[in-house]
């Protein structure tokens, strides 16, 4: 098959599709097909050391002009296609698709109504309420392109059972869509890098800067664990005000931000720390939470969204819920427990992760569900 990989975000990007479509396009190639990738991209070049063509497009570009120039080169590139793969990007992949008429498989991995409404500062709600209650007109209008382009793909690949229970509602029919866990190769063989805290216990997190991730929440509970400090790894709006709760704590001294790093680096400074943390509201299936656990770190996160389809509660992790709050003395308790980060427990966290979210058989569900929409099997 000739299959257009479509996304938002790309390495040297980090996050979920960034990691994950280089590994979708890497197994398509080594399975026979034929790839090439669009993306959005702050530098300008398509001589990327991959096996299959990166088409990068400016990120900086004028919004409208770029919302066009990307359209364009989506129909451009996709008449070559056989398939669109569309990671992200929905909108203009599926303006361009009016005019290409192509099969199209789209991968969700989350509402980007409610992202971009939360980050206009028009909703404080969390992802669950937002798809249930009614907001004003910009808002509605938001939500009602959301599942207008999400209903024009002829099949939907989701990361987890939770996702697939509300893209339903978006009006998609259940038999549109597929479960597929996100994967994560084992990773021993990352050298840990020297991180600028003193504390015996290091906590990382990484994750987008952004409200619904929970920072905030972790920077409160390190004042109940003074043996404790945490690596903040990303970026995003939420920083400064992020750096200024730090110092009104008083535990700047503590809490080190990394800013956005590449997948290589955030590896290595994960694996220098004891705890990796995720204390969002919500989260589609979060692919660095496998990360985490391929390094064989324990983890303890919001039992939100597809994340308790990952961390398996008591074994690989610690599940606590948003409505009781208790991530200071779960921490201190995982922490005060040394069988955590004893060899043997590293062993069995990423023995979990091989037999459960394998990448070959994450490809292999993939390429099925491509082939079958592209052979017609799964069509209309």
């Amino acid at each position: 098959m000739r299959i257009l990989l479509i996304s938002g975000i790309f390495p040297p990007d980090i996050g979920g599709p960034a990691t994950y479509v280089p590994q979708i396009a890497h197994g398509l190639t080594e399975r026979g097909h034929e790839v090439q990738v669009i993306t959005l991209s702050d530098r300008k070049s398509d001589n990327d050391d991959y096996p299959f063509r990166v088409i990068r497009l400016s990120r900086g570009m004028f919004k409208p002009w770029r919302i066009l120039h990307t359209v364009w080169t989506i129909w451009r590139v996709g008449r070559w296609a056989d398939v669109l793969f569309v990671n992200g990007l929905a909108l203009e992949s599926v303006l361009a698709n009016i005019f290409l008429g192509k099969p199209l498989v789209m991968k969700v991995v989350g509402d980007l109504a409610w992202e971009r409404a939360t980050n206009w500062g028009r909703v404080d709600d969390n992802f669950e309420v937002f798809q249930q209650r009614r907001y004003g007109l910009r808002v509605e209008l938001l939500k009602a392109l959301r599942s207008w382009w999400t209903r024009q793909a002829h099949r939907l690949i989701v990361p987890s059972q939770y996702l697939a229970r509300w893209v339903r509602k978006w009006g998609v029919s259940e038999d549109r869509i597929v479960v597929i866990y996100n994967a994560v190769e084992l990773i021993n063989n990352i050298e840990p890098v020297w991180v600028p805290l003193s504390t015996p216990i290091k906590l990382v997190t990484v994750v987008r800067l952004v409200p619904w991730k929970g920072v905030d929440g972790i920077l409160r509970a390190l004042t109940e664990i003074p043996e404790a400090g945490l690596i903040v790894i990303g970026d995003g709006p939420e920083r400064p005000r992020l750096e200024t709760l730090a110092q009104s704590l008083g535990v700047q001294d503590r809490v080190y931000f990394a800013g956005t790093r590449n997948r290589e680096e955030t590896l290595a400074w994960m694996a220098a720390c004891d705890v990796f943390v995720l204390n969002s509201t919500y989260e589609g299936l979060p692919h660095v939470v496998l990360e985490a656990m391929a390094l064989g770190l324990p983890v303890v996160a919001t039992a939100v969204g597809g994340t308790p389809e990952v961390v398996k509660d008591g074994k690989t992790g610690v599940l606590i819920s948003t409505h009781d709050y208790a991530l200071d003395s779960v921490l201190s308790g995982l922490i005060s427990d040394s069988t955590w980060r004893s060899p043997s427990r590293k062993a069995k966290i990423q023995k979990l992760i091989e037999q459960e979210f394998s990448i070959v058989k994450m490809i292999e569900e993939t390429e099925a569900v491509i082939q079958q929409v592209v052979d017609g099997r799964l069509y209309g």
